[in-house]
């Protein structure tokens, strides 16, 4: 994997939407970076509005074990707090069960693009998870693409 690294959230008012992205080796101290990106995002999302996002992992890789279990529940509990529910939960029933899903802000994701390189992966999730308003992506312009043009009232 490229030892260059990409670590940003980005939001763009004009289109209700969050691009987030980590690429590359990721250590520990790049993912809690990444995840200040992503909250400082979230946070210029006005209150009671709504958001789409780009989660852009194409390139990820952990460089160790410390750094995966850091990153692996960032999307999943943060979107909780926006009213989404993440499609993979769903594979881990106990955990899914206790996973509080909150409006902060009163502010609602409508609809999220995943994007990586595992393709054993993301054929799976985009089978057993996805839905109208959630798809797995190995492609990162066919995610920005779909999540662009999804301008459909979600709710």
């Amino acid at each position: 994997m490229s030892r260059l690294k990409t670590i940003r959230s980005d939001w763009f008012a004009d289109e209700l939407l969050i691009i987030t992205q980590i690429s590359g080796d990721i250590e520990n101290a790049d993912v809690i970076r990444w995840e200040q990106t992503l909250h400082a995002a979230l946070d210029q999302v006005p209150d009671s509005g709504a958001f789409k996002i780009f989660i852009n992992l194409y390139g990820f890789k952990a460089v160790d074990l410390e750094a995966h279990k850091q990153f692996r529940n960032i999307i999943p509990l943060n979107l909780a707090s926006y009213g989404w529910k993440v499609g993979y939960v769903a594979m881990f029933p106990e955990e899914a069960e206790k996973m509080i899903i909150f409006k902060k802000r009163n502010v609602q994701c409508i609809a999220a693009a995943h994007c990586h390189q595992d393709v054993t992966k993301i054929e799976k999730y985009e089978s057993l998870y996805s839905s109208d308003n959630e798809h797995f992506f190995t492609d990162a312009e066919a995610a920005d693409a779909w999540i662009r043009s999804s301008n459909r009232s979600w709710s």
